[in-house]
């Protein structure tokens, strides 16, 4: 198709226009556009864009037409694999609609996603490896295969997401031949990559993009198709995620799993099971040691580390070595042993890195999450490497969200990505915020820090969920007073309350959905991604300013790195990655044009400090107040109280409502 003037925009998304035939509850909103027109010009002149489309902006269908006139080959990264799902399930579809014809799309997950045949036809000529439990799932299993056209587990309703029997029959690259494998004309990967290579549209995720990317780095074969330009969005993401891939990991569950598939692939006369065994041992003690603490932390000390626990690291190193040379003995070696030894010497280089190395520029950090235990490397600045790998060599990425800008501009993004050359463009919502939403900044607080906080911010949410009935959400900066505040205030309240942690995510959403006047009390996973639409989500609490942990061995390492440099990390790194999680957080409350509701913050530094005027700025322009009564007639008499707003871009001149918040300061 020819590149999509500016009038055939107009005339798709205008008034009357075909998406509006396709759509009937569709509403005209000039946001979108004017982000339309953005993003084919970009994809026309090669050029990077930035733009930050506000809630509401229809984004999807922003992107999604002028991708498909470009003729270009782009990929479109969301995310989660949920946001693809909705995606494919939803956008497209009212695109193919729209355009009066059926669109060639393809969704590309990782590759633990989909089974491999090969696995599954093995299996079944050694039941004995099956729990009685296992066997039935195997079954259905072996007959979805004969019909399924992807593999993709999503379809296998009955099998539950994590159950281990899909480890032994996915097709994860640890385990995988390639081309050397018997069924690799028929395998789901080798015909999901030629479906991708022909479609008008291929959807993927962020943790896909980068795990192939390093892959491709590393010139090893990706899953991707070729492309000429990337659409990320949920753009806000990727130096998290990008951060990930650019390191190195080791895990304690990836070392079971690789003596688990020893253990699988190996015939009984190879007499290997007393390595395989030293090797789980070895694991076990070492992971132990490394992660002796629950949580994130850091892994500085490593020379020291290494000295106090010399036996513990040298038994793990030479059960790995051990085995490897076994595997090296065998005369005929099957393809899964030469996998094997594969991942065995990589899993000793990672070992070696973590341990020894001492590259510049990187953090070394363990996780412990119950029985788990990871050991990370990161790099502590992924700017260079995002604009050497991506950036530089594609001429067109579009990133995209409804948070990315602080203080009106993409300064703050565009460093910490290494994004030197790109347009701009901020959308606003088309909501009216003043009208729709109330904003609670109640000034008599002490601040978080101070004694008594706790009790007058359970006493606050108790009295702000009495007026609105329930029908909240109540977000929190740590799992430690979300749990806290949940407990003391399940006693104290009459309507339902949910919890994150006691059920799937996606199943609390449901529950929270169904049930009249509930609230859920969460942490940072339902600060973003999470949909709620109508008078069942009326209010969103948010305890403090949503800093990211100073204790956090990555955000130390970069307030460190700044810090380095002569710059102020507070002001240039930590105060615009809480600004946008606090607009994430904000984002949950008004997700369509008849919500309604009250955003509480509880932190009064937003009022009391100077750096308060960032978060105020960065915020769309709601009607504020720093009194209870102003709420409780809010919710009593189903009207907006007439308020003045000290937030939205303006905020900072001389203006009743900066005269209001200094009051509410002193």
């Amino acid at each position: 198709m020819p590149p999509a003037p500016a009038a055939a925009l107009r005339a798709f998304f205008g008034c009357a226009g075909a998406l509006q035939q396709a759509h009937p509850g569709y509403e005209f909103r000039p946001g979108q556009i004017e982000m339309a027109e953005a993003v084919a010009t970009a994809l026309e002149d090669r050029q990077h864009l930035l733009v930050e489309a506000g809630t509401g902006t229809g984004k999807t269908l922003a992107y999604l037409l002028p991708v498909l006139f470009s003729g270009r080959r782009v990929l479109l990264s969301t995310g989660t694999r949920n946001l693809q799902e909705q995606l494919v399930a939803k956008d497209i579809p009212l695109l193919a609609a729209a355009v009066g014809r059926e669109l060639s799309v393809v969704t590309m997950k990782g590759r633990q996603n989909y089974a491999c045949k090969q696995k599954i036809l093995d299996l079944e000529a050694q039941p004995a490896l099956l729990e009685l439990d296992e066997l039935q799932h195997y079954r259905r299993i072996r007959e979805w295969i004969a019909t399924s056209e992807t593999g993709d587990q999503a379809e296998l309703e009955s099998l539950p997401e994590n159950h281990p029997l899909w480890m032994r029959l996915n097709a994860r690259r640890e385990t995988c031949s390639g081309s050397k494998c018997p069924l690799f004309d028929q395998c789901f990967l080798t015909k999901l990559r030629q479906r991708a290579a022909e479609a008008e549209l291929v959807v993927v995720n962020h943790h896909l993009f980068f795990a192939d990317l390093m892959l491709k780095r590393q010139d090893l074969a990706g899953v991707l198709p070729p492309y000429e330009a990337v659409v990320f969005d949920e753009a806000h993401e990727l130096e998290s995620i990008a951060g990930q891939y650019f390191g190195v990991s080791l895990s304690s569950h990836q070392i079971e799993d690789l003596a688990r598939d020893a253990a699988r692939a190996l015939p009984a006369e190879a007499d290997l099971a007393p390595r395989i065994e030293h090797l789980r041992l070895a694991a076990q003690a070492f992971f132990v040691r490394v992660g002796a603490k629950e949580g994130r932390v850091p892994f500085e000390d490593r020379p020291q580390f290494v000295a106090e626990n010399q036996e513990a690291c040298d038994s793990l190193t030479a059960a790995l070595d051990h085995l490897l040379s076994g595997l090296e003995t065998l005369r005929e070696k099957a393809e899964a042993v030469h996998t094997l030894l594969g991942r065995l010497a990589e899993t000793r280089a990672k070992l070696g890195y973590l341990l020894e190395s001492d590259e510049e520029g990187v953090v070394y950090w363990v996780e412990r999450r119950g029985r788990g235990v990871q050991l990370q490397a990161t790099p502590i600045a992924v700017a260079d490497l995002l604009r050497d790998l991506l950036f530089v060599p594609t001429d067109t990425v579009i990133l995209t969200s409804a948070t990315l800008a602080v203080d009106g501009g993409f300064a703050f993004i565009r460093g910490r990505l290494g994004l030197e050359h790109a347009r701009e463009r901020i959308v606003a919502s088309p909501y009216d915020y003043r009208r729709q939403a109330l904003l609670y900044l109640p000034a008599h607080l002490p601040a978080p820090n101070a004694y008594g906080f706790d009790a007058a911010a359970e006493d606050e949410i108790e009295a702000i969920l009495t007026a609105s009935q329930g029908r909240a959400f109540v977000l929190c900066t740590s799992r430690l007073q979300m749990r806290r505040l949940h407990q003391s205030l399940s006693a104290r309240l009459p309507f339902p309350l949910l919890v994150q942690d006691s059920a799937p995510r996606h199943l609390l959403l449901e529950r929270f959905r169904a049930t009249p006047q509930a609230v859920l009390f969460a942490t940072s996973s339902f600060w973003q991604g999470v949909d709620v639409q109508g008078e069942q989500l009326s209010c969103v609490i948010i305890d403090r300013l949503p800093f990211a942990s100073p204790g956090d061995p990555v955000v130390a390492a970069r307030v460190r790195d700044l810090q380095r440099q002569g710059r102020n990390a507070f002001t240039e790194f930590q105060i615009p990655e809480a600004v946008l999680a606090l607009k994430q957080g904000f984002g949950r409350l008004i997700r369509a044009a008849s919500d309604r509701g009250v955003l509480a913050l509880l932190d009064t530094r937003i009022l009391r400090k100077s750096y308060g005027r960032h978060f105020l700025r960065s915020l769309p322009e709601f009607a504020c107040t720093t009194q209870l009564a102003d709420v409780q007639a809010f919710f009593r008499e189903g009207e907006m109280p007439d308020l003045p707003s000290f937030t939205g871009p303006g905020y900072g001149a001389e203006t009743e409502g900066e005269a209001i918040m200094q009051r509410a300061a002193r």
